[in-house]
C-alpha cells in the first residue's frame, strides 16, 4: 500500500466518530488538510471498507435462565408484572399486577398513569400486611425492578429477586398467562372513562378471578379454593 494511502487511511480512522457517514468524514479531513482532494479520501475510503454499515452492537442484560418452580405453599414466590392500556381519552394508563404462583391467586392489581418503583415498593408493603411476605419475588428486568430503591427494598426485606432472562417472557408465564386472561376480560372489554373507573372494574374482578372463577391448573379449583 501506498505511504500516502497509509497515510489516508489512518486519517479517516481518526475521524469517523458516531456512526457518521463518508461525506462528514471527507469534509472534516479536508478542514485540516487542504492539499487531499476528496476523490483520494474517498478510494480510499471505499478501498478499506469504511464505508460498510458496522452495526452498533446494543447491550444486552445476561441473566441466567430462571425456570419456574411451582411452590407446594403461598408465599414462597410471587410473581409482577406491567401492563398498559388507555382511557376513553387516549390517555395512557399502566397497571401493577401481582400474582401468588402457588395457587395463581391475584394478590392486587394497581391501576395508575404512572408507577414508579417508590410506588412499586408501597404497593407490594401493602399487600405483605395483608398475606405476610414471599420467600422470593420474580420479574422482568425493567427499570423500575433494577432500580436501587427496589433492590434495597428487596434486601430490607430480605426477599430474594427472580430476574428472568430477557427474551425469554415464558419464564415468567404463571404471570403471562394471567395478563392475558386480564386483558381479554377487563382492559378490553370495557371503556373507562377514569383511572378509577379501571381500578374499580379491576378490583370487581380480581373478587371474581379468585373467588368464582375456575382454573384448570387448579384441578379446575378457585385460587381461594384450593388455597383452603
Amino acid at each position: 500500500m501506498p505511504a500516502k494511502d497509509e497515510t489516508i487511511k489512518a486519517l479517516i480512522a481518526s475521524e469517523l466518530k458516531y456512526n457518521e457517514g463518508r461525506v462528514k468524514v471527507i469534509k472534516k479531513i479536508q478542514k485540516k488538510h487542504t492539499d487531499l482532494s476528496s476523490s483520494k479520501i474517498r478510494r480510499v475510503y471505499t478501498l478499506h471498507g469504511f464505508s460498510l454499515y458496522k452495526r452498533i452492537k446494543s447491550r444486552r442484560i445476561k441473566r441466567k435462565a430462571a425456570p419456574i418452580h411451582i411452590p407446594l405453599q403461598g408465599n414462597v414466590e410471587w410473581a409482577i408484572d406491567f401492563m398498559s392500556d388507555a382511557l376513553a381519552k387516549g390517555t395512557r394508563i399502566r397497571t401493577l399486577n401481582v400474582i401468588e404462583q402457588y395457587n395463581r391467586k391475584c394478590l392486587g392489581i394497581q391501576c395508575a398513569h404512572s408507577i414508579t418503583a417508590k410506588a412499586v415498593t408501597k404497593i407490594l408493603d401493602n399487600i405483605i400486611q395483608e398475606q405476610g411476605a414471599p420467600q422470593r419475588i420474580r420479574t422482568d428486568n425493567g427499570t423500575e425492578f433494577t432500580s436501587k430503591h427496589f433492590q434495597h427494598w428487596l434486601a430490607h426485606h430480605k426477599i430474594q429477586w427472580i430476574p428472568i432472562e430477557p427474551g425469554h417472557p415464558e419464564q415468567n408465564a404463571i404471570i403471562e398467562r394471567f395478563n392475558r386472561t386480564y386483558r381479554e376480560a377487563v382492559l378490553d372489554a370495557n371503556l373507562f372513562r377514569t383511572i378509577q373507573d379501571a381500578q374499580k372494574i379491576s378490583n370487581t374482578w380480581i373478587q371474581y378471578y379468585n373467588n368464582e372463577r375456575p382454573h384448570q391448573a387448579l384441578n379446575n379449583q378457585t385460587p381461594n379454593t384450593y388455597a383452603a
